[in-house]
C-alpha cells in the first residue's frame, strides 16, 4: 500500500499529495492556491498511525546482522521465526554489533531473555493484533456502516508525526453523538492487549496545547499530579486493573517477558535514549534512560526524549548526563 508520508531512507521523511478534492474531484489550481504561501492538498496514499500511550508486542521486526550467521532473513521478519528464537536467547552473543548497556540494565534483561522469549512475544502479539482488528470491525458493525462509510476520529497531542512519518494520535470511531466509546488506545490497555508506553509531551490530546513545548514542562516534584490528570490518569488506572485481573500481556501464567521497546532497541543495537520520570514518586529528577527498569510498574514510567531533557533541566529538574 502506498504511503502518503514515508521514509525512503533512514532520517529522510517525504510526503506525497494531490490537488485538493471536492466530492472526489480535483479542484482547479485557482481554488487550491489560497495565497502566496498556502495551498490545499489531498493525500496521495495512506497514512500510518502510531497509537499514543500503548506498545503492543511486535509481530515482526528487522533482525540485526550477525557476522556468525551472515544469511539471516532481511527486512521485517515474523517474531515466530527460528532466527528470533536464537537472537532473543542471547542478543549479546559474539558476532552481533556491540550494545553498550549499564550492568544493572544488562542484568535486568538477562532475567527476561532465554530460548522461549521469542515464542512468548509472538504468542502475545497475535492476540493483541486481533483485538484491535476486532474493535474496529465491531465499531463498523455497531454503527451500521461498511468499509466505504466508516471513519476514524484522530485526536492529536503536541507532536503530530513521529520519525517514521506516522501520525501520532489517539484513535476512535468517528461519532458525533455522545457518549463515545473510549479510544482504541485506552481499550487496548484496559483489555491487557498492550503495555503502556507514555512519552512526554504526547500524554493528553484533550487539553489546550501550549504554543511552546517548554511551557508544557511540569514543575519539579509534581509527577503525582501529572500522573492522575486527564487521559494519562485514565490510562494508568486501566493498566492497573488489567494487571490485577491478569488480562492479556499480564497473564500470571506467562506474562509478556520482554517489552516491545526493549525488543526494538536490542534488535536495533541502540541503547535506550529516553529519560524517564517516576509518576509514582514526588522527587524532582529524571532517571537516566538506562534506569527505566528501576520503576517497577510500566504505567508509572513517563519517558522524555533526550532533545527535550534540557527543557526539564531549565525548569529545575535534575537531569543526569547521557
Amino acid at each position: 500500500m502506498a504511503k502518503a508520508i514515508e521514509q525512503p531512507v533512514p532520517g529522510i521523511t517525504v510526503g506525497h499529495a494531490l490537488l485538493a478534492r471536492s466530492a472526489g474531484a480535483p479542484q482547479p489550481v485557482d481554488k487550491v492556491v489560497h495565497d502566496g504561501d498556502t495551498i490545499n492538498i489531498a493525500a496521495d496514499g495512506n497514512f500510518g498511525v502510531r497509537l499514543l500511550g500503548v506498545d503492543a508486542p511486535e509481530v515482526s521486526f528487522e533482525l540485526p546482522r550477525s557476522s556468525v550467521v551472515p544469511d539471516l532473513p532481511r527486512g521485517f521478519v515474523k517474531i515466530s521465526h527460528p532466527a528470533w528464537t536464537d537472537f532473543l536467547a542471547d542478543p549479546f552473543a559474539p558476532g552481533f554489533e556491540p550494545l553498550p548497556l549499564r550492568a544493572a540494565l544488562h542484568d535486568h534483561l538477562l532475567g527476561r531473555l532465554g530460548p522461549t522469549t521469542a515464542r512468548n512475544h509472538a504468542e502475545l502479539g497475535g492476540p493483541s493484533t486481533q483485538a484491535l482488528r476486532d474493535m474496529i470491525s465491531s465499531d463498523i458493525a455497531e454503527q451500521g456502516l461498511d468499509g466505504e462509510t466508516f471513519k476514524f476520529r484522530l485526536a492529536f497531542a503536541h507532536e503530530v508525526l513521529d520519525r517514521y512519518g506516522r501520525l501520532l494520535c489517539y484513535v476512535n470511531r468517528d461519532q458525533k453523538l455522545r457518549p463515545r466509546p473510549a479510544p482504541y488506545n485506552e481499550r487496548l490497555l484496559a483489555g491487557g492487549h498492550a503495555m503502556p508506553y507514555f512519552i512526554w509531551p504526547n500524554v493528553d490530546p484533550f487539553v489546550r496545547q501550549e504554543n511552546r513545548v517548554a511551557q508544557a514542562v511540569p514543575a519539579p516534584g509534581t509527577a503525582r499530579t501529572v500522573a492522575e490528570a486527564g487521559a494519562l490518569g485514565r490510562a494508568r488506572e486501566s493498566v492497573r486493573q488489567a494487571r490485577q485481573t491478569g488480562l492479556g500481556v499480564w497473564n500470571p501464567a506467562d506474562p509478556l517477558r520482554l517489552h516491545a521497546f526493549e525488543l526494538r532497541y536490542l534488535a536495533g543495537r541502540r541503547a535506550p535514549d529516553r529519560y524517564v520520570l517516576d509518576l509514582s514518586d514526588s522527587s524532582s529528577e529524571l532517571l537516566h534512560p538506562q534506569s527505566y527498569h528501576r520503576i517497577p510498574q510500566p504505567e508509572d514510567r513517563l519517558f522524555v526524549n533526550a532533545e527535550h531533557a534540557p527543557l526539564w533541566a531549565e525548569k529545575g529538574w535534575s537531569v543526569p548526563p547521557l
